[in-house]
């Protein structure tokens, strides 16, 4: 990608209204424009980013047995009023009448929506375990929005929901879904600690988030650094310096970011729309359901405020919007020489499959250019100017390292 053709352009000065470093980050470097409070647009950068987590996202869910489909955002008041949630959930879901006066609102999650399409596939015991799952558009009317792509009114979700035929069946599953969250944050550059939290409106057991370290959060977090287990503040007994009940290390409190969460949501919706299966002796029984979600927009933000410097975004390599950060510094000397190996480099590295953005704007300095560099973030940086070109090289620097090497290209090629 020509940097001179990019859709989005950097910004010298943070936006006036963000206060987070995501939103600051995001914003300037092209990624995001923000709409309104909790509204985001993706520009090609941030929708880079964004597609290479879903797909990280798809990869795991996918391993585990998953099924992805796509329904609908618009929801009718009767399938809600089946739960009781439509009245819960007032304060977030948008709400509001058609032209016919019919009432309907905007899917804050879609409990509801698997339980009774599943009324159609779900007959017998053989049908059973069941695993689908979508990445899809949520709106939730939140009073906070202030925290950039944390906490948005209008996000993305990978929403799981699992069907089975007795609590055996669900646990089994739940501790692969565990392991696929796990895989999930580890391969985004994330270090999630699953912590023990309330169930809200979903279920009355214990279920459980991940959460991520950060002066970001709006959660609170007691964990331990050496076991990993952990509670959340609302509902954990525990204190900043207690004895961990598992290890017995010290146990730590701090800010964290809640970036997925698993429940065991038992029979309740299929009850509710009379999901039902036939064991083994034609009996009817309820199916015991599960639900699992993420949001990939929460998880850039959160990648966002956890991989940054003073000068931008150390993006981690497996979810950048380029691999190679290609740099053109024409000089006064020999500019059409370091032009014509500028795209010749290009050439090499598309042909070898490398993701690059190639910096061939005109008319700004090498410092301008390496602070855009650095503020995007992309891994690896390479540079060539008249002094590499006296080197017979070019000068390679790792984001977020201090020291740059000449080397040349067939070398830096065959290191990529």
């Amino acid at each position: 990608m020509r940097q001179s053709r990019l859709f989005g352009k950097t910004l010298r000065e943070d936006p006036k209204d963000e206060v987070s470093i995501n939103a600051k980050l995001l914003e300037r470097g092209g990624f995001v424009y923000k709409t309104m409070a909790g509204v985001y647009d993706y520009l090609p950068l941030g929708f880079r980013v964004l597609r290479k987590i879903e797909s990280i996202i798809r990869e795991e869910i996918d391993a585990v047995g998953g099924q992805e489909l796509f329904l609908t955002a618009l929801q009718p008041r009767d399938r809600w009023e089946k739960t009781k949630r439509w009245d819960a959930l007032k304060d977030i879901m948008y709400q509001f009448k058609d032209k016919s006066g019919r009432e309907m609102g905007l899917a804050a999650t879609h409990e509801e929506a698997l339980a009774e399409i599943s009324t159609r596939s779900i007959f017998s015991y053989r049908d059973l375990p069941l695993f689908v799952y979508q990445i899809q558009t949520k709106f939730r009317d939140e009073p906070r929005a202030k925290s950039g792509l944390i906490r948005g009114r209008e996000f993305l979700m990978k929403d799981l929901y699992s069907f089975h035929r007795d609590e055996a069946s669900l646990n089994e599953f739940y501790e692969k879904a565990d392991g696929a969250y796990r895989s999930i944050f580890k391969r985004c550059g994330l270090t999630a600690y699953v912590t023990e939290a309330s169930g809200g409106t979903f279920t009355k057991q214990f279920t459980h988030e991940y959460q991520v370290l950060s002066d970001a959060g709006e959660d609170w977090t007691v964990y331990c650094g050496h076991c990993g287990y952990a509670q959340n503040k609302e509902i954990s007994s525990l204190k900043d310096d207690d004895t961990c009940p598992k290890c017995g290390d010290v146990m730590k409190m701090a800010r964290s970011i809640e970036v997925g969460n698993i429940f065991k949501l038992g029979t309740k919706f299929s009850e509710a729309f009379g999901l039902l299966y036939a064991d083994e002796k034609g009996e009817k029984r309820p199916v015991v359901m599960g639900s699992y979600g993420i949001g990939p927009g929460r998880l850039l933000g959160t990648i966002v405020e956890v991989h940054n410097d003073e000068r931008g975004i150390l993006w981690p390599e497996s979810i950048s919007p380029f691999r190679v950060h290609l740099i053109e510094i024409p000089g006064k000397m020999s500019p059409e020489t370091v032009k014509k190996e500028a795209e010749k480099m290009y050439g090499d590295l598309v042909a070898k499959g490398a993701e690059v953005l190639y910096d061939d704007r005109v008319g700004l300095s090498a410092g301008e250019k390496f602070a855009d560099a650095d503020l995007i973030g992309i891994p690896w940086r390479v540079v060539i100017s008249e002094k590499t070109l006296e080197k017979k090289g070019v000068e390679v620097k790792k984001r977020g390292e201090k020291a740059a090497i000449v080397m040349k290209e067939k070398d830096f090629l065959k290191m990529l």
